[in-house]
This record gives C-alpha cells, structure tokens and sequence, in this order.
C-alpha cells in the first residue's frame, strides 16, 4: 500500500511532465514527403533549312517518378547556340500536367534567322499537387487504326483514332506522336489536338511529322494521349468520374447446374 503522501506527490510529478511531454511531442517536425523532380529521360532536336531561316524541331518525354502528385505548370526552355556559343533561338513552351507516375511527350517548333549549331531542352521545376485519386485510375487513352505514311517532301502523315476510357467526354485532348528508328532511337515528333471525345464514339486524328534528319528511317510510330492544360484538373474530373464499364453486355449462356467452387469447398470442410 503506497502513502498518501507519496501518491501525491506522484500527481504533482505526473501533472508536471504531462504538458511538458505534449509540448515536447507537438514541437517535433512531421518529416516531409521528399518530392522526387521531373526527369526528362529523352530529347531530340533537329534544324533544317526554311524560306524565313531555319527551322527548329524539337521532341522530349519527361518522367514523374512520383506517384500520387501531379506535376503543374511546367515549362520547357528551348535554347540554340551557334558556333560561336551566341544565342539565335530561345522559347519557353508550357506544357500539360505531368500524371501521378507516368511521362509526357512534347513536340515543339520554332524559326531561327542563323543557323543553330547546338539546341538545349531544359525545364523549369514543377509544382506538386497531390492527387485526388490513386494512380491506377489515370487509365491511358487508347490508340486503334495508326498509319504512318511517308510523304514525297519527307515528312510523315499519321492518321489514327483516339478512345475515351472515362464515362464522361474529354473536352480536349492532346495526341502525340514520337517516331523510332530500329533501335528504338527517338527521331523527332509531332502534335495536335481532338476536342469533345465521348466514350464509344472515337475521333479521327490526323498530324504531320516533318523535320527529320537525312537518311532518317522510321520503323515505329508511338502514340499518346493526355488532357490538355497545366494542371492535373481536367484529368482528375475524368477519374473521378470512373471509367466506362468493359463488359456491359448480360451472358447469354445458361449458368451451371451445381456451383462446383461451392461444392469443392463443402467437401473439403467435412
């Protein structure tokens, strides 16, 4: 049996260090999510002679290796030197929002009076979002009937149609098309756009790829797809809306006689 006096001061003591125990918990930093940065894991760039100057094309596809966070309002610095390291060309291209673990492909143009010899692709940091929905529910858009047709001035025509996963349509959608030697090397790309795409109706697409080096033999054409803006929002509004069912038709077979798994499973229980 412990004394009265002792059980009080035990109290006291307790009622001392309580507080001092929750301060010391509550001035403790929470660790914070270390946010991996966009990586740009390909780019290519061409320059060819035009009847203004020269023409700059250029093709990339950054990476986000982080899985439940957008990556907004992103730009692309596009920079050209010549021989003499003087800067001829320069643009900054916005790009859409990067998905929670997945890539996105850019293509881009512009002219240049003088002649580039070296061309730059860099890019401002990204600002993160968390995602509303987990990344499996970002479900890509799917490609049928591509063609890639070379034409008689050496550039490329490719015609394709684009699906909507999502039960509700995608107001604007971007497609892309990167081009691959037999290596898998990436050669150059190109970009347009396809508007109010509903479930089960797909739109045609059509784009021109030009730009290519000399001698440049194409063996793959590679297709994407994303929402268009610098924010993950449009994209978000199709996942949480859900996707379209895939089997939306009722069996027309007859169902078993006797539910074998049932059966199987009363066995195994006596």
């Amino acid at each position: 049996m412990i004394p009265r006096s002792r059980t009080a001061g035990l109290l006291v003591l307790g009622a001392i260090c309580l507080p001092a125990c929750l301060s010391a918990c509550a001035s403790e930093e929470r660790p914070v999510q270390q946010l991996k940065p966009l990586a740009l894991k390909e780019q290519v760039s061409t320059i060819v002679k035009s009847a203004d100057g020269y023409a700059v094309t250029w093709a990339g596809v950054l990476s986000n290796a982080n899985p439940w966070h957008f990556g907004e309002h992103v730009v692309a610095t596009i920079v050209g030197h010549d021989a003499r390291g003087a800067e001829v060309v320069r643009m900054d291209q916005p790009l859409d929002a990067v998905p929670p673990g997945g890539t996105l492909a850019f293509t881009g143009q512009a002219s240049a009076t003088q002649k580039p010899a070296k061309v730059t692709i860099q890019y401002r940091p990204a600002q993160w979002r968390m995602a509303g929905r987990i990344a499996s529910a970002f479900q890509r858009f799917p490609t049928s009937r591509v063609q890639t047709m070379r034409q008689k001035d050496g550039t490329y025509l490719i015609t394709g149609y684009i699906a909507n996963p999502y039960s509700i349509p995608a107001s604007t959608l971007v497609v892309n098309a990167l081009l691959r030697d037999k290596a898998g090397k990436l050669l150059g790309g190109g970009s347009t756009f396809v508007d109010e795409v509903q479930a089960g109706s797909p739109p045609r697409f059509i784009l021109t790829v030009s730009g290519l080096p000399k001698g440049a033999e194409v063996a793959k054409t590679e297709i994407t797809a994303r929402t268009w803006g610098s924010t993950g929002r449009p994209y978000e509004e199709l996942a949480l809306a859900g996707a379209v069912p895939v089997h939306t038709v009722k069996p027309t077979s007859e169902p078993f006689a006797v539910d074998r798994s049932t059966s199987i499973v009363s066995d195994y229980k006596q």
